[in-house]
C-alpha cells in the first residue's frame, strides 16, 4: 500500500514537470497570497508605502524578466518554458551572467511587491510556494534538458552562475 502511494506521488510529481506555465504559477501564487492576507490579516502599511513598494518591486521584476526575454530573442532561441528541448543556444550573456533564471526572478520580485501591497506577513508564504514549485517542477527539469543538450558547457555555466541570485 505504501509503495503504491509513493508510485502515485512520483507519477503526480513527474506529471507536473513543466506543465504549468510559470506566469500561471505566479498568478496562482498571487491568488494564494491574497487568500492568506485576507484570512490572516497583518499590520497594514500606510497606503502610499504599500503602493510605492508594490510599484517599485513590480517595475524591478518586470525589468529583470524582460531583460531575460530580450537576451533570448537576441540570440534567436525559444522562450517557451514548457519545452526546453527546443532551445538551440545556451544563453550565458546579458543578465544571464548574474542568474540562470532572470525571468523567474522577475516574477518572484513582482510577487514580493504584491506581498508588500497586501501588508500581511502571511502573504510572504506564497513566495516560498513559488520558489519551491519552480525549483521542483520547472527549473530542475529544464536543467536536466540543458545538461543533456549542452553537457559540459551547461555544467561549467552552472558552476559559475547561481540558479536564483
Amino acid at each position: 500500500m505504501l509503495g503504491q502511494a509513493f508510485l502515485l506521488v512520483g507519477f503526480t510529481m513527474k506529471f507536473l514537470e513543466m506543465k504549468v506555465p510559470p506566469v500561471a504559477v505566479s498568478l496562482l501564487c498571487a491568488a494564494l497570497m491574497w487568500v492568506l492576507a485576507v484570512g490572516i490579516p497583518g499590520y497594514p502599511l500606510p497606503r502610499p508605502v504599500a503602493v510605492a513598494g508594490f510599484a517599485l518591486f513590480l517595475l524591478l521584476g518586470l525589468g529583470i524578466g524582460i531583460a531575460g526575454v530580450l537576451e533570448f530573442r537576441r540570440l534567436k532561441t525559444t522562450v517557451d518554458p514548457t519545452n526546453p528541448q527546443k532551445v538551440n543556444t545556451l544563453v550565458t550573456s546579458g543578465v544571464y551572467k548574474f542568474t540562470r533564471n532572470p525571468m523567474y526572478i522577475g516574477m518572484l520580485i513582482g510577487l514580493v511587491g504584491w506581498a508588500i501591497y497586501l501588508s500581511s506577513m502571511a502573504a510572504f508564504l506564497g513566495l516560498i510556494a513559488y520558489v519551491g514549485y519552480m525549483n521542483k517542477f520547472q527549473i530542475e527539469p529544464e536543467e536536466r534538458a540543458l545538461r543533456e543538450k549542452f553537457s559540459d558547457a551547461f555544467e561549467a555555466y552552472e558552476k559559475q552562475v547561481r540558479r536564483w541570485l
